[in-house]
């Protein structure tokens, strides 16, 4: 088997009010993980804003941008000094074929020459308590995004969506080599139900790449904003699900990691995941009947008090 690595960083940090300092920071910070080797880096979901959908009635055009603004003009700039790729999740704001404006979680990705390839709008939205995105962002219509750069052929699924294997499958079934998902996640202070949110977090997604036979890199940003305190422990797996290097739960970092896209291959033709689907069997998973099954919300009552942990 015939090695062939690539160097990929993920960018962990605190975010403040400040979304020019925010932009500034993660610039020097992508700068370091060049570096240090990286050919593909990663911010975090909504990396140059606060994570303001733990709130309702929060103005929209406070954090929105277009992607032909400021910050997307810079880390075109970046990529190409660099001669790297970078994934740019930002709060976008586009028009519709209709003329109105339309507000989405993105991310957009540059390749190593400065190009902005299309763009990836988050498929999955929730709207819990603390997470009221729907609120805020409209889901993509866009669909899937495979990004093939010198460097690697990779996706990127925006944090709710790592909780779907669909989205991990559709997208290894396009021509993933490795996943990214930028994330903002963590744990809701003087709230628990006495479960574990980060290792749920950690185990779906390490589930997607032994699933898939590929590389995920996860990245999460920490600190504590309102009532949320975000956990961090950026990740990467390999496609055994083994962890190749964690981020801590409290600072920033960068965490750069060497893999080895050779083994996506060598384990996918073990293991035989992909090679054994009955596609022919799974017409329930895009069944409208089985999705209205699950629409009416059940859990109310823990809704109610993790609403009341947040006032």
């Amino acid at each position: 088997m015939k090695n062939k690595i690539v160097t990929i960083a993920g960018v962990q940090t605190t975010t403040g009010v400040d979304i020019k300092e925010n932009v500034l920071k993660n610039i020097e910070l992508v700068r370091k993980a060049a570096e240090s080797g990286a050919k593909i880096v990663c911010l975090q979901e909504l990396f140059s804003t606060i994570y303001f959908p733990q709130k309702l009635g929060v103005s929209k055009d406070q954090y929105a941008e277009e992607i032909k603004d400021e910050t997307v003009t810079l880390f075109k700039h970046l990529a190409k000094e660099l001669k790297i790729a970078i994934v740019v999740p930002i709060y976008e704001k586009a028009k519709s074929k209709s003329g109105k404006w339309e507000y989405h979680n993105s991310a957009v990705v540059i390749d190593e020459k400065g190009k902005l390839l299309p763009t990836y709008r988050k498929v999955h939205i929730p709207h819990d308590p603390g997470f009221y995105e729907k609120e805020y962002f409209k889901e993509s219509d866009f669909g899937y995004k495979i990004y093939k750069t010198k460097f690697a052929t990779f996706a990127v699924l925006i944090c709710f969506d790592q909780w779907f294997p669909e989205a991990a499958r559709a997208v290894r079934l396009l021509g993933a080599e490795i996943i990214f998902y930028p994330t903002a996640i963590g744990n809701v202070l003087g709230y628990s139900d006495g479960d574990d949110w980060h290792d749920a977090w950690e185990t779906i997604q390490r589930s997607h790449a032994i699933a898939n036979s590929l590389y995920v890199m996860a990245v999460n940003r920490v600190g504590v904003e309102g009532k949320m305190e975000f956990f961090g422990q950026s990740f990467v797996a390999d496609p055994f699900g083994k962890v190749l290097n964690r981020a801590s739960k409290n600072k920033e970092e960068i965490l750069v990691t060497d893999v080895d896209l050779a083994r996506n291959a060598f384990i996918a033709e073990d293991w035989g995941f992909l090679r054994n689907r009955r596609p022919e069997t799974y017409e329930v998973l895009t069944s409208k009947k089985a999705k209205n099954k699950f629409l009416k919300n059940k859990n109310a009552e823990a809704h109610s008090k993790i609403k009341k942990s947040l006032k």
